[in-house]
């Protein structure tokens, strides 16, 4: 059985509130993002010159609730299989509990067998439990806190590990 990349917090905010902050996504990942992403079907590109492009598109949308993007196509400079992002699918889940709402990340089809897993999570961590929750609990994420310049650093926390 494999286990598929996933963080999980908690905002005193409302999953309306939540669901608005993970769609607005130039908000909260750096890059170069072009394209939509708030809409079922949209499709959209998430890029770092000379490390990484992704290509998505909206499969699940699911207002207040659920997003999920298909990786259409995919580029990583730091693995040998460049494409290893192609045909994941990266899903939020918001659910309300008694404490505000619960965001759920999962990266499916990112697993610790696959290359990038240590510097992919390391990445993820940042911009999911960093920067995403930043953003729903003040309004204000912290979208260019882990540039192509904190590859290296990546790497070395992810072995660590």
């Amino acid at each position: 059985m494999t286990e598929n990349l996933t963080y999980a917090f908690t905002v005193d905010r409302s999953p309306a509130e939540a669901f608005a902050a993970i769609c607005d996504v130039r908000a909260w990942w750096s890059g170069e993002i072009e394209g939509p992403t708030a809409a079922l079907g949209d499709e959209w590109s998430y890029g770092v010159p000379g490390v990484h492009f992704s290509a998505f598109r909206i499969t699940e949308l699911v207002p207040d609730r659920s997003v999920a993007w298909l990786v259409t196509d995919s580029w990583l400079s730091f693995t040998e299989d460049a494409e290893e992002w192609t045909g994941t699918t990266v899903r939020f889940d918001v659910l309300p509990t008694a404490d505000g709402t619960q965001v759920r990340f999962t990266h499916e089809g990112l697993v610790p067998q696959v290359e990038c897993y240590g510097v992919c999570r390391v990445a993820w961590g940042e911009y999911v439990l960093g920067s995403l929750k930043q953003l729903i609990d003040s309004g204000a994420g912290r979208p260019d806190s882990y540039g192509a310049d904190k590859l290296d650093d990546a790497k070395a926390r992810a072995a660590a590990l």
